[in-house]
């Protein structure tokens, strides 16, 4: 009897300590580490000293290679005087970006010629690769809030620093010459010094699929407008696309830009991961593509893949698709959890309607996650409510939640999860949704109300997790700590 009844303690206690593993209402943030991040950002001596501690190791596998430090070769930030004004340009920076994405999902939905955006295109993919890869670093010391592959071109082969964006179709780089070219790191690309460049004549199928295009000496034009102002126009050509030392694809469509104006500042040009048939992915057939986004004041780097098998464990949601805009990756969310509780927000709410309104975008070049004013009452309110014990303080900027935790090392904070279609819940790690906006120990909720019925996951809320697309399967997959 005495047997029986340790074994049923023992079980009990082994269920109780599973279900407060799976619903943990609270985790700890790591303050003081935060902070020194954004000071060591901002101290060239202390950047090159992490940068010869983190630089990463070759491994064996035929997607890894030596990634390169983004923000160790260009320095923009520096020209902040200190973390606040530069976590200011970043979200300057950010609501340009949602504005974009907004209003190409607002034109398309009213049937606007979709030309003042974006072209929406048509092409066969060249052919299937092997396995590759490319590094994937933080672009956010340019004040920029993107991320950034190290991609080479051409023959030879020349590396170029190209912003990735999950959110456009069209690649492109700056090409010489230049009747007007933004600062980039590396040399501008040129075409005569190529021997694999071709440019693709006006009656291509590549150009007749663009919504804005036209022909000069019989070679396609090609013409690319964001939201924010930003945009880029030149010839649309072919090109040599190597991925590190893992392989290359000839023959890859994009745009080699003459003109080129806006927020780009950095990079060399644009590498398209979204749903439409001129993307990457798309032209060389990749079956699955997943990236691993650093932290934002990292030196680190990691890598962006293609047809690589995800990693085990990983949280999986629907891969969906609005026949709208076939652009933007959709992902089947139902809710948000805070505290290890749901909120109370009708799913509804996360859900594509019928005439293409709504749903749930995870996007590359937002920072901050957007959410419809409903679900972030919501979970901004959740999170006040659990988070009584700390020091609240004026808002920032777009945030309107914020903390005092310059008396801290440490603090215990609510837990935030994403769940998904399906039942699977991503938790986020507390730097996922509190952050430094200043040096000086405050730190806000990291999410951001919305007007628009679209919802955007944001690149802070993905830093740290691998985030993949089986094309295939349709399917998305979340592997935290899979960098």
């Amino acid at each position: 009897m005495a047997t029986h009844f340790f074994l049923l303690i023992t079980l009990l206690t082994f269920y109780a300590a599973g279900t407060a593993a799976d619903t943990a209402t609270s985790t700890t943030l790591d303050v003081a580490s935060a902070v020194q991040k954004t000071l060591d950002l901002l101290n060239p001596t202390s950047l090159q000293q992490e940068v010869e501690k983190t630089t990463p190791e070759s491994t064996s596998s035929s997607l890894s290679f030596t990634l390169h430090p983004r923000s160790s070769i260009h320095h923009t930030h520096h020209h902040h005087h200190d973390y606040e004004s530069l976590t200011l340009s970043r979200l300057a920076r950010d609501t340009h970006r949602v504005t974009s994405l907004t209003t190409k999902l607002n034109f398309a939905l009213a049937g606007t010629n979709m030309s003042e955006l974006k072209p929406v295109v048509q092409t066969d993919s060249m052919l299937q690769p092997e396995d590759f890869s490319t590094p994937v670093s933080s672009g956010i010391s340019q004040g920029s809030g993107e991320y950034f592959a190290r991609v080479g071109l051409g023959t030879p082969v020349q590396s170029y620093y190209m912003v990735i964006d999950t959110g456009s179709d069209i690649n492109w780089l700056q090409c010489q010459p230049c009747s007007d070219c933004y600062q980039q790191t590396d040399p501008i690309y040129n075409p005569s010094a190529s021997t694999s460049y071709g440019t693709l004549a006006c009656g291509s199928q590549e150009c007749s699929s663009l919504e804005i295009t036209a022909c000069r000496n019989d070679v396609c034009l090609y013409q690319v407008s964001y939201g924010d102002g930003s945009f880029t126009v030149g010839d649309f050509v072919t090109e040599t696309v190597t991925f590190g030392k893992s392989g290359s694809v000839p023959k890859v469509a994009m745009g080699c830009g003459h003109d080129n104006e806006g927020l780009f500042v950095g990079a060399g040009g644009l590498l398209a991961l979204g749903g439409g048939p001129l993307s990457l992915p798309s032209q060389i057939k990749a079956t699955s593509f997943s990236y691993c986004l650093v932290d934002r004041d990292s030196k680190t780097s990691s890598t962006l893949e293609f047809n690589s098998a995800p990693p085990p464990n990983s949280v999986t949601a629907p891969l969906l698709r609005n026949p709208r805009v076939k652009t933007y990756l959709y992902v089947g969310m139902t809710g948000i959890t805070v505290g290890g509780r749901p909120l109370s927000i009708p799913p509804y709410i996360f859900a594509v309607d019928a005439t293409g309104r709504g749903g749930v975008i995870v996007d590359s070049g937002t920072a901050v996650t957007r959410l419809q004013s409903q679900a972030y009452n919501s979970l901004r309110d959740a999170f006040t409510r659990q988070a009584r014990n700390l020091k609240p303080t004026e808002g920032f900027s777009l945030f309107d939640t914020c903390f005092d935790f310059s008396e801290m090392t440490r603090v215990a904070v609510p837990t935030v999860g994403f769940t998904f279609t399906g039942g699977k819940t991503l938790s986020l790690k507390p730097e996922n949704y509190l952050i430094p906006v200043d040096s000086r120990g405050k730190f806000c909720l990291a999410f951001a109300p919305t007007d628009s019925s679209l919802s955007i996951i944001g690149n802070v809320q993905q830093q740290g997790t691998r985030v993949g697309y089986d094309l295939t399967k349709s399917t998305v997959s979340f592997s935290p700590n899979n960098c």
